[in-house]
């Protein structure tokens, strides 16, 4: 892969490459794609959506929204890092190309920005709601009526593959999504595979998928016109990841490692002694032992080692990236960065206490189940209206039930896949608060 054409500025519906010398300095063109991101609807909802505690009024816990922009706020210090040695690496990259390390930051700030926007209410849960109401729930009676590729798409429902979605398709009142530059959309595709074959490899690209069947022939455009590595087989697409890529998940690895664990420490789930010990493990060369001293709150004590160990990880995350570039390039790096950082054991650490008293808790456990109950009565409920309405026999409940949905999820759509995929795009989209105030609607005038 080449710099050069990673770095395109082109977008949906552009019909000639766009260049970075024709750009205006004063916004840099991959700036106006974080600028659009901000603005979107889909973005503005990510306030109302779990991060790890679900539908917690807690002001000091993190949403998805905050999440989303203090990864954004580490993605750009990455990518202008990184940016800086690689332009160093390849002159003509600044000479010829006019690209310049803000260029690298604005695109890994944006993607990262971007990088939860698919999300469904209720966290990771949501997801698997989703996926479960079609594989185990009365979704299943649409299975032989779909491809198996098709059914993937359902029953493994991922947030990374909507969000793709979410940023490219019209709905929000914008010919081709938002119109994001393809260096960004390169950069969110973390997992760029359809839902199947499920590989059984350790490479991290195939983790997971990052498109849905209605959006491949886009997808594939997107990844032809960035140069990314094909390793397809046969009929089934999939590439080797962009570059810049691997410094949003970093990003994201950094932030929910360190940040849900401060959030434990603030709700009283982990001990303060306990914590400390871990995150000292992370900065004890960088800690001004006077400073820190002086410190006479919690909130204080953590949050100064927060940003210590935040900066630590993000410094090592440059230096594994800068020292595999050329794998990365070549597509030969089949790791996450921070799998192969200096302090892969520390974060394990604290990834596992999070695990155990955060993601585990009772009240994150009991909030994870209303979501389960409250996705599957959504689903089930429009699923069939809609249907029933395409099909023609719909009741007069179903034609109440889908005046509840936004004039935009209204519109018919041709296939039964398109159809189900629509219903559970407008699920997804749903703010925690407003997927539960739906349900008491729903539940309260029972047919």
């Amino acid at each position: 892969m080449h710099w050069e054409q990673l770095l395109s500025l082109k977008r949906q519906g552009d019909t000639s490459k766009r260049l970075r010398k024709e750009q205006d300095d004063t916004r840099l063109g991959f700036e106006v794609d974080y600028d659009r991101i901000i603005f979107s609807a889909a973005f503005r909802s990510l306030q109302d959506k779990t991060q790890v505690i679900p539908l917690s009024k807690t002001d000091f816990v993190h949403n998805r929204l905050t999440h989303s922009l203090e990864v954004s706020v580490v993605g750009r210090s990455l990518g202008r890092l990184v940016g800086k040695k690689i332009l160093e690496k390849y002159p003509s990259l600044r000479e010829i190309h006019g690209f310049h390390m803000n260029d690298f930051g604005a695109v890994v700030a944006a993607a990262s920005l971007a990088h939860d926007i698919g999300n469904p209410p209720f966290g990771h849960s949501g997801e698997k709601a989703i996926g479960e109401y079609f594989k185990n729930g009365n979704g299943q009676r649409f299975k032989d009526q779909l491809t198996t590729k098709e059914w993937q798409d359902l029953i493994d429902f991922e947030g990374n593959a909507n969000g793709f979605s979410v940023l490219t398709t019209s709905r929000e009142g914008i010919e081709g999504g938002l119109r994001i530059s393809y260096a960004t959309l390169g950069a969110f595709m973390k997992y760029p595979k359809e839902s199947l074959p499920k590989k059984p490899t350790l490479k991290i690209c195939d983790k997971k998928y990052g498109f849905f069947q209605q959006d491949k022939a886009f997808f594939v455009e997107v990844a032809n016109e960035l140069g990314l590595i094909s390793n397809k087989s046969g009929n089934d697409i999939g590439f080797e990841r962009h570059p810049l890529a691997y410094l949003v998940e970093a990003a994201d690895d950094i932030c929910y490692t360190i940040i849900d664990f401060e959030d434990g420490i603030n709700l009283g789930l982990i001990q303060e002694e306990f914590a400390l010990e871990y995150l000292i493990k992370l900065v004890k060369t960088g800690i001004d032992a006077k400073k820190y001293n002086e410190l006479t709150t919690k909130e204080d004590r953590i949050s100064y080692l927060r940003a210590l160990a935040i900066g630590s990880l993000i410094s090592d995350a440059v230096t594994v990236f800068m020292e595999n570039e050329t794998a990365i390039l070549n597509g030969d790096f089949p790791f996450a960065i921070m799998d192969k950082s200096q302090y892969k054991a520390q974060m394990n650490d604290i990834i596992q206490i999070s695990i155990k008293n955060v993601y585990q808790s009772r009240e994150v456990i009991e909030k994870e189940l209303v979501g389960y109950k409250v996705i599957n009565t959504l689903l089930d409920k429009f699923c069939s209206a809609y249907i029933n309405n395409f099909q023609g026999n719909a009741s007069n409940y179903d034609k109440l039930i889908l005046k509840l949905l936004p004039e935009r999820f209204q519109q018919p759509k041709e296939t039964l896949y398109d159809q189900l995929l629509h219903i559970c795009h407008f699920v997804s989209l749903l703010t925690d608060g407003k997927a539960l105030q739906l349900f008491t609607i729903i539940q309260s005038n029972k047919s």
